[in-house]
């Protein structure tokens, strides 16, 4: 049967091609577990994510806080510290890779950052355009300011491991002098933190455990890509050591059951990271690392193989873009009349029409993967060119604040003439021409 190459099979034929012509020596359970971990965080925040009607108007429920008992599901779709335990292993072989090489930490890094950023730039963009116009047409400043915030919270990540990245030649150099004391200090290290945020009352100290908590499960990473978590004994102890240090924590400590935000809480153990987060990336850890036998055995299935390449081609325009999805959805349903919107969420109408939910949610996400999914490529292909030290990280340090602004404030502005926050637009943007985005390239060139 004849197929278009820009229609499904042929994303399929070729993702089949490059799946045939993997090295052997490539873990490839690695990027299994990169694809799995970004599809759960997907599906767990199309899931808690529950508006619904009421006097007419739509209002944004949360089902973690509609259905308590739901809340022990994020035990299972909070899945962030297993990306951090894969970048770790990715990180790892590439920097050292890099070393044997004698490759410059500009040139690596530029790349990764390059691969990382690029797709972000048209979302910023889209919903850049979105709350102007929406502003300027009337909609209602604080409609702008959700959707944007919501479509756009996605990129808070990008930001911490972007930083995480950035420290690579000196957690890696750590870790090959100290191996695992450099996790416990790391662990250590998030005890005090919490220990001063909660106990003591310090202030803002609670965000240095973005480092602390991201940093230890990324040394588990290395001590996994140098085969010291081989065979049961080590996973086995990571997946019961977390486990029930977990349980303890919930049970008899401060810490609450989700292991991300909800409404009303007043301590959220994902923003910033607790040591509840922490014990349950340990967990995470070593189950993975105890089903790896079994998941690089079934990997060797071409099938199963083509969908894990399949899906790493995509995967950043899928996690950028699912809540875009999302959002869309929601105001067709809106426009509509609220149709699908009625059912109160929790309800068993409402578990019923997830399924419906999900379908609409995909059949949005499909085309904005086939127009964005681009920019990953661009990313992955562009010019590795040596960037200045200096430059690259006044480039990183400009991306990541205007990131981590856009999930804490928003773009969208309740007040000001363009309803905009256009500093923090604008700061990922400069940072991008300072490493080398195409034509921003070329113009931060021309004025320095």
């Amino acid at each position: 049967m004849a197929t278009d190459t820009t229609g499904r099979a042929g994303l399929w034929q070729r993702a089949q091609a490059m799946a045939a012509k993997t090295p052997p020596e490539r873990n490839r359970y690695v990027d299994f577990l990169r694809a799995l971990s970004i599809l759960a965080v997907v599906s767990g925040h199309w899931l808690v994510a529950a508006p619904y009607m009421k006097d007419g108007a739509v209002v944004g429920g949360h089902l973690l806080g509609i259905l308590p008992w739901t809340q022990w599901l994020t035990w299972g779709f909070q899945v962030m510290p297993v990306f951090f335990l894969v970048g770790g292993f990715s990180n790892g072989v590439s920097w050292s890779a890099t070393r044997r090489d004698n490759g410059s930490y500009a040139g690596w890094y530029t790349g990764r950052l390059q691969r990382l950023i690029y797709p972000v730039l048209p979302l910023f963009l889209i919903w850049t355009l979105f709350a102007l116009f929406g502003t300027a047409f009337g909609v209602d400043r604080s409609v702008v300011k959700m959707a944007a915030h919501l479509a756009l919270v996605p990129v808070w990540f990008l930001s911490v491991y972007l930083m995480v990245s950035a420290l690579v030649p000196l957690t890696h150099a750590v870790w090959r002098r100290w191996g695992m004391a450099s996790f416990w200090v790391l662990i250590a290290g998030a005890i005090a933190v919490d220990a001063a945020r909660l106990r003591f009352g310090v202030p803002y100290i609670a965000f240095a455990n973005f480092g602390f908590v991201w940093l230890a499960v990324h040394q588990l990473g290395y001590a996994w890509g140098e085969g010291r978590l081989v065979g049961r004994r080590g996973p086995l102890a990571l997946a019961i050591g977390g486990l029930c240090a977990l349980l303890a924590l919930v049970r008899f400590g401060p810490y609450p059951v989700a292991m991300i935000g909800v409404p009303g809480s007043e301590l959220s153990n994902s923003m910033p990271p607790t040591m509840a987060l922490l014990a349950l990336g340990l967990a995470q850890a070593g189950l993975a690392l105890l089903l790896e036998p079994l998941g690089r055995r079934w990997l060797q299935n071409l099938s199963a193989w083509t969908g894990v390449v399949l899906v790493n081609g995509m995967i950043m325009t899928v996690y950028l873009w699912h809540l875009t999805a999302f959002v869309a959805v929601m105001v067709g349903a809106w426009l509509m009349g609220g149709v699908g919107l009625h059912a109160a969420p929790g309800s068993g109408a409402w578990w019923l029409a997830r399924p419906l939910w999900f379908a609409l949610y995909i059949a949005v996400l499909l085309p904005l993967i086939g127009v964005f999914s681009r920019y990953e490529n661009i990313g992955r292909g562009a010019d590795q060119r040596e960037v200045p030290l200096a430059r690259l990280i006044t480039g990183l340090v400009l991306i990541c604040t205007g990131l981590a602004a856009t999930a804490a404030i928003s773009i969208a502005s309740p007040e000001g003439i363009t309803g905009v926050r256009l500093w923090v637009v604008a700061l990922p943007f400069i940072g991008a021409a300072l490493i080398g985005f195409g034509p921003l390239h070329r113009l931060a060139k021309r004025l320095s």
